[in-house]
């Protein structure tokens, strides 16, 4: 089958890699409709983390059901699913609890709970940037949605951004009528920006420095503030009176950076300390990782963000961080969709072959204007 696989910093291939297959009776293997580059995608791109040459990525996947394990009896042949990027054994201790995000038993990897397709540090699991995926524990993981192909630019993104945005409202602790800013107008940025309308937010800033994002934050009747015209808490307060907003989401991560480009891992959470008022929430969905070779500090390199905690001590503020649970949010998600609730595709701007792969991640990681969130879809010519 063909598939997306990295080869080195800024380097992908499409080739042909042995086909996704059933190993174990719990398995399925879904042949992929649509499969989406991510935001994250681009830190393992441009060579900041370990992920291992050969892998094939793609952690947002969705496709029909085309063979399952005999041990799959809830998933038939022929369902059309969404793929959530947590792979999830479905019966450990943190899957119970409902942190599916948090698997102990689904990844070998020394130290790190939970797992995840096409990933560095994930586990062992090719990603879905193919013709066709292999689900672990298919019964648990995949979610049905209705058959044919309507909604499917909406659909895709149940598998990991939209519910990875509405996580970061709930880990701000979003209340209606709540203030909320929302650093980082990426895919997942954006979600959150949604979800946070969506849960009746009164207002919703939203941080960035892209013109079309900024646009399409204007567009779902989202604040933007450019950071690149002034600083973005003094814009944020100066529209609450000095208040701050009453909530934040950090969507952007580790490899933060200024309006000239200089990285700054600590700028995002410095300027929510700042911004949210007094005992507020900060939800972090931005990827941060133990270790950044490629970071410019020892201490970024080692993972340690020395952000400003004395004043988000002295604010009495709060913080939840980490993957999303998708499974706790993507089944109420597909319905808001299904009742034109949510429209999560209003980021879509490029609709690509799985062999225009490469160019996509080339002009998505190169932020040239326009290309705000790419589908791959492996069944479509070039």
């Amino acid at each position: 089958m063909r598939a997306v696989v990295y080869r080195g910093p800024r380097q992908v291939e499409v080739t042909e890699v042995p086909d996704a297959r059933i190993q174990e009776p719990t398995d399925a293997v879904v042949r992929i409709t649509t499969t989406n580059i991510c935001g994250s995608d681009l830190h393992m791109y441009e060579g900041r983390t370990s992920v291992e040459e050969g892998k094939v990525l793609g952690h947002e996947n969705m496709g029909v059901v085309e063979e399952v394990g005999p041990a799959v009896t809830r998933i038939k042949v022929g369902d059309r699913v969404s793929v959530p990027f947590n792979i999830a054994c479905g019966t450990c201790r943190n899957c119970l609890q409902g942190w599916t995000s948090f698997c102990t038993r689904t990844n070998p990897t020394d130290g790190v709970d939970g797992a995840a397709y096409g990933y560095a540090n994930m586990g062992p699991y090719d990603g879905g940037q193919a013709e066709y995926l292999r689900v672990p524990f298919a019964a648990v993981n995949l979610l049905e949605l209705p058959a044919g192909t309507e909604h499917e630019n909406d659909f895709t993104m149940l598998s990991d951004i939209f519910p990875t945005g509405w996580h970061g409202t709930v880990l701000a602790g979003l209340q209606p009528g709540d203030d909320v800013a929302v650093y980082g107008a990426g895919p997942v940025g954006l979600m959150a920006a949604h979800s946070a309308m969506i849960r009746g937010a009164a207002r919703v800033f939203v941080v960035d420095k892209e013109p079309d994002r900024l646009a399409l934050a204007a567009q779902i009747g989202a604040v933007p503030v450019d950071f690149s015209r002034g600083d973005p808490v003094e814009q944020v307060l100066d529209a609450t009176q000095g208040r701050g907003t009453d909530c934040g989401v950090e969507a952007v991560g580790y490899q933060a950076h200024d309006h000239s480009g200089e990285e700054h891992p600590e700028l995002v959470l410095d300027n929510l300390v700042k911004t949210v008022r007094t005992t507020g929430g900060i939800g972090v969905v931005g990827v941060y990782v133990p270790e950044d070779p490629g970071a410019q500090d020892e201490g970024a390199q080692q993972g340690r963000i020395g952000f400003d905690y004395g004043t988000f001590f002295t604010k009495g503020q709060q913080m939840g961080t980490g993957q999303a649970p998708v499974m706790r949010y993507n089944r109420q998600l597909r319905d808001l969709i299904v009742a034109g609730r949510a429209t999560p595709s209003f980021i879509v701007s490029h609709e690509l072959g799985l062999d225009e792969a490469v160019h996509g991640y080339d002009q998505f990681d190169k932020r040239v204007d326009g290309w705000t969130k790419v589908l791959l879809r492996p069944g479509q010519a070039a």
